[in-house]
Parts: C-alpha cells; structure tokens; sequence
C-alpha cells in the first residue's frame, strides 16, 4: 500500500508540476502577446522609436535652422493603454475595456517627453495643417496706400433701417505729425445730410465701434450707396479730409441673418470742381492673352439732370467701335435721382490684341424719364491716337503697356458726336 500511495503521490505531483508550467506558459504567451498586439497598426507606417523622436524634436529646438521644415508632432500610444481593447457601439463611439482592473493610469505632471519611454509611435502630426488662414487685411497694404477703412452693415426688414457699424481705421497718413480723425458717414445720393462718430486724439489707428441708423424703404435700398469720409481735426479745428470710401449696396444681400464685416482701402477724393457737363470715372484693362477688353464703370459726378427727382434714371452705356463701326454696347443699371450716381459694374469685350490701332470705346451718360425720350448728359470716346487726345488717349495708351491691370481716370463729359 505504501508503493500504491508513493506512485500515485507522483502522479498527482506531475499532474500539478505540468499543470504549472502550462499556466506559466500561457501568461507568457498572453504578456508576449499583449506586447505586440499593437504591431499591426503600424504595419503600414515605418515604425521608429519613441526615443529617437523625442531626441529629435529636442535637437530641432537645438538647431534653429531645421525651422524651414514644417515640425511634426508624434501621435503615440502610451504604456498604459497597453493591453485594452476597444469596442465599438452602435452610435458610432469607442469605450475602453480594461483587461487588468489593476492597470491604472500614472497620476501627476509629466515633466518631459521622456517620461513616456517605451510608448508605440503609430505616427506623426503636421501641425501647419490644422492653423487658422492668416488674416492679412491688417498687414498686407498697397503701395501709396493712405489708410484702410472696417465696417459693417445689416438691415431689418421690419423696421426698414440700414443698421451701419464703424469698427476701425487703420495706417492713416495725416498731413502732420499727429492726427485726430472722426468719420463723416452718408447714405447717397442724399448728400446734404450725415451722421458723424466720435473723434479721437492723436492717433493713426483709430478704434471707433460706433453704431449707426438709416432709415431706407426695402424698394429704394439697392439704389443707396455709403459713403464714408475720414477727417484730421487739427490745434486750430480745421478739418482736412484724408480720404473716403465709397460703397454701393445693389450687390450685397442684406438680410437680419446675414452682418457683413467690410474692409476697403481708403481713396483720394477728386478735388477738382466738375466739368461743364459732369464727369466720369471708369478703369480699363486689356488682357493680351485672353483678348478681352475690360471696363469698369465706377462713378459720375456733376451731372446736369433735366428733371431732378426720384422718377430721373441715369444710366451709363459702354459701346465698342472698329473704324467707326458699332460692333456691340451694354448698359449699367439705371440710378434714380441723383447727379452723383455710383455704378461699380463691369463689362467684357472681345477684342483682338491687332484690332486695339482701330478700336475705341464710347462711354454714354443717358437720362431717361418715364413716358419721354432718352436724353444725352454728356459722352467720352477712349482709344488710339486716331481717334483720340489727351486724357483719354493717356488712358488707353496705359491700359496697352499694364496689361491684366486695371487703369483708372477721371475723364470730362461732353455733348459733341
């Protein structure tokens, strides 16, 4: 009996030696497994060491001259994620499931990179893809430039008031060495009244966030244009315009919804008093490549209306001509009641690069009254040397030799075919 009890001693001690080492096996196996369980994430990626990233990114500190290279962050997986799965829902979102109750996250600051030795790098990061576009409005200005203007508008439907907010003025160029500007605002073609915002002293980047009201029917709206004036104020209260910005509102979609933010660089006013018959402002540009003719009708000014009131329309009608010849016209959009109309509209011709020694261009200032005939305020032809002089031979001598830039002038109305 006791040889009986010695070999089944041994069996059962064998029985519990392999039971053993299979359990030893098995968490071997689990813990290998669980090592490497990441791999395959990152089988597509070239897999790098944490370290040596880490090394790298503090040598690009180190070595300022690696700037010119857009830096990439390291996307890791830290040590204590290791050995989680995650599950997917229904709605789409992932929860973590813990393996080992034990495994907690280490608690406290980590006081470098180096504290996560040992983590997977599953990738990398540019962080130039996730910046906001930089705002280049406040920096980028023109050459000559004498000033840019901030505004905002939005109109109630209800109440029918055009709600204006100054906001801002910015790199005035003063006649003196101080400046003290203010802003005179109008809503044209009514010229004779304004409001005015405060002025403030002795700066070149007035901050204004003043509010304004105008009260304008939802029919005549489109036909309006702002006007902003900026004054300097100054030791002896003399007011010296500086310059103006002159906004038309038939293109904007104004709306309660829908605040504009505006910014638009400030112009100098024409001085000089208008002609006989008014004056016309328009820009050219010829693009060579395209064979396309450009005009821009801006503004008129000094107009001598046969009827002043709100059933007047002025309108502006730009015709092409070859040797004398119509070849095609198109109109603006007819403003009512007003010497002083604001266009801002464009039109497009085509014309061959060989036929500009031939071709010309009428600008046509007409009046039209309801139930009468069409009336001829004033008209000035631009072109070559054949058909032209002075200003308007200037014109389009320029517009050839800037070719894709527009040309902008002045030019005198007359009454003469």
């Amino acid at each position: 009996t006791e040889q009986a009890v010695a070999v089944a001693g041994g069996i059962i001690g064998g029985i519990l030696l392999f039971a053993l080492l299979g359990i030893t096996a098995y968490l071997l196996w689990k813990k290998f497994c669980c090592l490497f369980s990441y791999e395959k994430l990152i089988n597509p990626v070239k897999t790098t060491n944490a370290n040596a990233i880490f090394q790298d990114h503090a040598n690009s500190e180190i070595h300022p001259e690696s700037t010119s290279r857009s830096r990439s962050v390291p996307f890791i997986i830290p040590p204590t994620l290791r050995g989680r799965d995650w599950i997917h829902l229904t709605n789409e979102e992932q929860v973590q499931e813990d393996r080992d109750p034990f495994m907690t996250p280490q608690s406290g600051p980590r006081s470098s990179f180096h504290s996560l030795a040992g983590a997977y790098v599953v990738g990398t990061i540019n962080p130039d893809l996730y910046k906001f576009p930089e705002d280049k409005s406040e920096t980028d200005f023109p050459a000559g430039s004498i000033g840019r203007l901030w505004f905002s508008i939005e109109y109630e439907q209800e109440s029918e008031r055009l709600l204006v907010s100054l906001i801002k003025v910015r790199k005035l160029q003063p006649p003196a060495d101080s400046c003290s500007p203010f802003v005179k605002i109008y809503l044209l073609p009514d010229e004779r009244s304004y409001l005015q915002s405060k002025t403030k002293r002795k700066t070149l980047n007035p901050q204004f966030d003043e509010n304004f009201v105008f009260q304008v029917s939802s029919k005549m709206l489109l036909q309006r244009t702002l006007k902003f004036l900026v004054y300097h104020v100054d030791k002896q209260k003399k007011h010296h315009l500086l310059g103006q910005v002159i906004f038309p509102l038939k293109n904007e979609a104004l709306t309660e919804d829908n605040k504009l933010v505006i910014w638009r660089d400030l112009e100098k006013e024409n001085l000089e008093p208008p002609s006989e018959h008014g004056d016309i402002q328009f820009s050219l540009s010829y693009n060579d490549y395209l064979g396309r003719l450009t005009v821009v009708v801006l503004r008129a000014r000094g107009l001598k209306l046969q009827e002043e009131s709100a059933a007047v329309g002025v309108y502006v009608k730009v015709s092409l001509m070859n040797h004398n010849k119509f070849i095609k016209s198109k109109k603006t959009a007819a403003l009512l009641g007003t010497p002083n109309p604001v266009y801002n509209e464009t039109f497009s011709f085509k014309a061959d690069q060989t036929e500009l020694d031939t071709a010309s261009l009428s600008l046509s200032v007409l009046q039209s009254n309801k139930g009468e005939k069409t009336l001829l305020l004033g008209r000035v032809v631009v072109g070559p040397f054949m058909y032209t002089r002075g200003r308007e031979l200037e014109h389009w001598n320029e517009m050839i030799s800037k070719p894709k830039e527009l040309v902008k002038r002045w030019h005198a109305l007359c009454h003469s075919t």
